[in-house]
This record gives C-alpha cells, structure tokens and sequence, in this order.
C-alpha cells in the first residue's frame, strides 16, 4: 500500500489472517454483550466505481453490523476480465473502497473465486448482484449450511464499468 495515503483508510485493507482476528473480537464482544452481530460478505473487481457500486455497497451494508469487501487482486482480474484490466490497480481500488463509510474493511484476494474468503470469515450475509442467481454464487451453500442467507441486491440499469469502458473508448 503507498505510504503517501496516511489517512487511517489503511487501517481498513487488512490480510485475510488479520480479518480472521478482527472478526474473533468482534464476535467475542458481542457475545459477552449478548447483542446480535451480523457479518456481511461482498466481493468483485470494483475497478471502476460508479453509482451502481456505490448503490450495491451502501445496501449491502444495511443488511447487518459489518460490511467486508473481497477485492480480486491484479492477476484475478486479468485472468477474469481479459489483459486489458483492471483499469486502477488494486492498491487504488482498495483505498477507493475503504473511503466509504459504508465499507468497514477491504482484503484483497488472488484466487479466481473468494471461496477462501468465505469459509475462512463466515459471513452471516453473502450478497451479490442481482445479475447473479443462488446457482451460481460463489459460496451460498456454504453459508447456508450453517444458517447463513445470500442477498441478491438488484442492480442500478445501465450502470456497469463495461459500460463505462464502452464510453470512454469512444
């Protein structure tokens, strides 16, 4: 992470080991304090945001008490979307992520899928797009198997970084 961005929105990108910690805390202070905590789970490329990121976010975090975002590193995103992505290269799409409020934190990830992610934090909520159908969530039966749900939020029409991409090459 660039050094320069000492605003405390580095505080929020964290390994996926000091995710797992933070999370333990958090679980075990509620518990003590018998409150209720909800953990939700998102992730994606977010490479270039726009008001349906914004729009997905800021619901997916309604939803519970904790919003984590899996971020596809560098090489995830080229291997999924093509040589000429990402546009922003993670260190500036983790932070761009972490300034909203509505994020409380950001972990980066290599593999293809965040199914490494999901087993290791168990989020309470799994949430996609609703470009997406249970079949082909990364992940929801999992959650499911131990009383977890998956939230499909429906997406803002005609916002998309394809979209963008699309307009800017013109």
């Amino acid at each position: 992470m660039n050094s320069s961005f000492n605003t405390g929105l580095n505080l929020k990108i964290v390994s996926l080991h000091d995710m797992i910690i933070i999370l333990n805390m958090q679980r075990g202070l509620r518990r003590q304090e018998d409150k209720p905590f909800k953990v939700v789970f998102t992730n994606g490329c977010f490479d270039l945001i726009h008001r349906g990121h914004v729009d997905y976010l800021s619901k997916a975090r309604d939803l519970g008490d904790l919003l984590i975002v899996g971020l596809n590193s560098d090489d995830s995103v080229r291997r999924l979307k093509g040589e000429k992505r990402p546009i922003s290269n993670q260190d500036s799409r983790a932070m761009v992520l972490a300034a909203f409020t509505f994020v409380d934190y950001v972990v980066v990830f290599d593999e293809d899928t965040p199914i490494n992610l999901i087993r290791s934090l168990k989020p309470d909520i799994l949430v996609k797009g609703g470009d997406y159908s249970h079949d082909n969530v990364v992940g929801a039966d999992f959650v499911e198997s131990y009383g977890g749900r998956l939230e499909l939020i429906p997406l803002v029409p005609g916002e998309s970084t394809t979209n963008l991409i699309k307009k800017i090459e013109q």
